[in-house]
């Protein structure tokens, strides 16, 4: 039997968790986390719903006023949701 070399488990589960798929499930999971730190406590009150589908985030907020001002910073929130995920998760953003 060949043996193979043998490495430590937090090398191995770094390792794992660094594999882009499992790096975008995570990113996914934490997405709304992501959003309430990205846009501030006052606007993640206004957010009804968020979710990914297919690459685009779907928000749903209560106010009129809050959904003006973030479909007029999509691209700005789109860079800073997937530098902070680590992960390109997010490729647009819909606001309703």
């Amino acid at each position: 039997m060949k043996r193979t070399q043998s490495k430590p488990i937090g090398a191995l589960l770094e390792e794992f968790f660094r594999s882009p798929d499992i790096a975008a499930k995570i990113a996914e999971g934490a997405l709304p986390d992501t959003w309430r730190k990205v846009v501030g406590p006052v606007i993640a009150a206004e957010t009804r719903q968020v979710r990914l589908v297919r690459g685009v985030l779907y928000v749903h907020v209560a106010s009129s006023i809050v959904r003006q001002e973030l479909m007029m910073q999509r691209e700005p929130l789109v860079r800073a949701i997937n530098e902070r995920a680590g992960v390109a998760i997010v490729q647009s953003l819909v606001v309703q």
